[in-house]
């Protein structure tokens, strides 16, 4: 299977483009440079793409990027520290971002006879995220199967969407991933912060799944408080 994986660098989507190359044919990455505060977490996709031996497309969508207001990842607002699972990390939803991106993926693909595109959604980001929910990616394949009729048919591949970010970890090792080369941090300096949604979610998800854990935090000990806080 002929597969386009979107790629932003982070840890998940990095897994999925070791894997992808493992079990399929990796036709390529493709990024997008939305005007994220993170946007570093590129380079990563590069070096990812650079190591699989595969083109990397990064495609520039900043100007709308620019229109989804309102969110901790494109405008000045801060980016909440804490738990996914808090109703605060509702300020790091992109409106649509899964959508537009995977429409521009499903064309790309379409036009290179690509069989799949591949996204690396999982079960943690049900509860902030409705555009990486089990149901929109089932909508999605249907609204795709209209659009290309006749003219491709290009399977929405979405391995990781009821598995938790821990299993992606144990996925991720499985397959060789050099988790040291990704990026997941929300807040984009030079360090993981330790302290944003994404970070807590990543160093939790090493300490469930048993592997060690490379990334370099400025905070070591804060996702201890943030899933205390959870559980109150």
């Amino acid at each position: 299977m002929k597969t386009l994986v979107i790629c932003s660098g982070g840890l998940d989507s990095v897994s999925l483009a070791h894997k992808v190359a493992a079990e399929h044919e990796l036709a390529g990455l493709l990024s997008f440079d939305y005007g994220q505060r993170h946007r570093k977490e590129l380079r990563f996709a590069a070096l990812c793409a650079e190591r699989l031996s595969v083109p990397h497309r990064i495609i520039d969508i900043r100007e709308i990027g620019r229109g989804l207001s309102g969110s901790a990842l494109t405008d000045n607002v801060a980016v909440p520290d804490g738990h996914y699972a808090e109703d605060t990390m509702k300020t790091t939803v992109v409106p649509n971002r899964n959508a537009i991106m995977l429409a521009i993926a499903f064309g790309l693909a379409a036009a290179r006879r690509a069989d799949a595109v591949a996204t690396a959604v999982h079960g943690g980001d049900h509860f902030i995220y409705p555009d990486c929910r089990p149901a929109f990616i089932d909508a999605f394949q249907v609204m795709q199967d209209r659009a290309l009729d006749g003219y491709a048919n290009i399977r929405l591949y979405a391995p990781y969407v009821n598995l938790t970010k821990a299993d992606i970890v144990g996925d991720g090792a499985t397959y060789g991933t050099p988790f040291v080369e990704t990026w997941s941090c929300y807040k984009g300096a030079e360090r993981h912060c330790g302290r944003c949604g994404t970070c807590v979610e990543r160093r939790e998800a090493f300490h469930l799944s048993g592997c060690p854990d490379p990334t370099d935090y400025e905070d070591t000990d804060f996702w201890l408080e943030a899933l205390r806080r959870r559980s109150v």
